[in-house]
C-alpha cells in the first residue's frame, strides 16, 4: 500500500507552508506499508520554541485555506517544543532543533520512502546544522570580546 494521493498533497502543502516560514530540514516519509493509522509523516524543525508555533500555525491555516483540512488533533503546543498536527492521513511533527536531534525520527522511518516536496522545502535540509554553527561562531566571538 502507499500513499494516497490526498496524503501526499496534504504533506506537499504543509512541508510548503513550514518552508515559507523558514523551517529547517524538512523531509517526509511514507509510512503507510508500516502503520495503519497514517500514510504520511512530515518532521521539521526551528531553532526556537516561537518559530516552532510559527510554522505550525501557518501549516493550519495553509491547509485549512487551500484544501479544507483541519487537524483532528494537536498536542505540544503549549511548551512550543515539540508540535504535533494529526490529520488522520499525515501526521506532522515540528520540532525545535534541540529535540529534533534527541528523537531523530528519521533514524525510526529511514526505511520508507521519502516522498517528494516542493523545491523550497528541499532547500531546508542542512538549515538546521549551519544555523546551530553560526550561533556557536557567534557566541564563541562573543566570549572572545
Amino acid at each position: 500500500m502507499t500513499a494516497t494521493d490526498r496524503s501526499i498533497e496534504l504533506t506537499r502543502a504543509a512541508a510548503q507552508a513550514a518552508a515559507d516560514k523558514l523551517a529547517h530540514d524538512i523531509i517526509a516519509y511514507d509510512v503507510s506499508d508500516v502503520l495503519s493509522i497514517t500514510d504520511t509523516f512530515l518532521v521539521a524543525s526551528a531553532p526556537n520554541d516561537r518559530q516552532v508555533r510559527a510554522i505550525v500555525d501557518a501549516i493550519e491555516e495553509s491547509l485549512l485555506k487551500e484544501l479544507g483540512a483541519k487537524p483532528v488533533r494537536r498536542e505540544g503546543e503549549r511548551d512550543g517544543r515539540w508540535v504535533l498536527l494529526d490529520y488522520i492521513d499525515i501526521v506532522v511533527h515540528v520540532q525545535h532543533s534541540e529535540e529534533r536531534v534527541f528523537y531523530a525520527l528519521e533514524r525510526l522511518w529511514k526505511d520508507c520512502p521519502e516522498i517528494e516536496l516542493p523545491a523550497d522545502a528541499v532547500a531546508t535540509r542542512g538549515k538546521a546544522a549551519a544555523h546551530a554553527q553560526a550561533t556557536a561562531a557567534a557566541e564563541a566571538e562573543g566570549e572572545l570580546r
